[in-house]
């Protein structure tokens, strides 16, 4: 098992990103404390969990939370023993389909508030606990920051919410690579799966080079090889999961 005997958080992990990401490493042997604001989804996928044999726990919290994000860092940390993986797979609340030169404020800057500080606070907590141990890995998910401006279609600030997002992940690597944290983001271009809409999951598709984009299951095994250490000269980078939709 790649992540046998780690301990990872996975903020968001009620979600359908966080939720693959979550059961992919309990799969790989880490034990996984699930965080978000939703409850009952925390639960559901606890459940999915311990019945395939993992070992889970669950807390409700808000990432933008700085006292709350600290204090289960703390407890995740001084509960199990130590601090492994953190991963940031929130939901950033970016509104899309509107122009920009038509939306408001709010709706624009809503995502890039979100991803800066919750990014921040999250693999802050996580990194003086790995610091300490000289050993960790931080992941967010996002990517594509430096990737070109989508056509025919507005995504509001989600694109420079990732684009921050990046531009974090390359200082907190350069700053903790001396204390033997890893610091990464997985890149995957869109996942049909997260849409309602056929033709934007469509859309994804059609823009690829493989005929097929990134499964959440995917997501899951990229995230647990990146936070294993068959991966442990990689670090600073984004890993591109888009099926060359993007290329590098």
């Amino acid at each position: 098992m790649l992540l046998e005997g780690k301990n990872a958080v996975v903020y968001g992990g009620g979600g359908h990103v966080g939720g693959a990401i979550a059961r992919a490493f309990a799969r790989e042997g880490a034990k996984v404390h699930l965080a978000g604001r939703g409850l009952p989804r925390l639960e559901e996928v606890a459940r999915q969990i311990r019945a395939a044999g993992g070992g889970v726990e669950v807390a409700r919290l808000d990432a933008l939370d700085e006292a709350r994000v600290d204090e289960h860092a703390d407890a995740v940390a001084a509960g199990s023993g130590s601090l492994d993986v953190s991963v940031n797979a929130i939901s950033l609340g970016d509104v899309q389909g509107t122009p920009l030169a038509g939306m408001t404020l709010a709706d624009f800057v809503r995502p890039i508030d979100t991803a800066v500080r919750s990014t921040f606070l999250t693999a802050r907590a996580a990194a003086r606990h790995m610091a300490r141990q000289r050993s960790g890995v931080i992941l967010t998910f996002g990517g594509g920051g430096g990737s070109p401006p989508v056509r025919d279609y507005s995504i509001g600030g989600f694109h420079v919410a990732v684009g921050a997002i990046d531009v974090l992940r390359r200082q907190l690597a350069a700053e903790l690579g001396g204390h033997g944290v890893r610091v990464l983001t997985l890149h995957s271009g869109g996942l049909p799966e997260t849409f309602d809409d056929a033709e934007i999951a469509d859309g994804i598709r059609a823009g690829t080079m493989l005929g097929r984009a990134a499964t959440l299951d995917d997501v899951g095994r990229v995230a647990a090889f990146a936070a294993s250490d068959l991966a442990r000269t990689m670090t600073g980078t984004s890993l591109n999961i888009t099926c060359g939709a993007e290329t590098d």
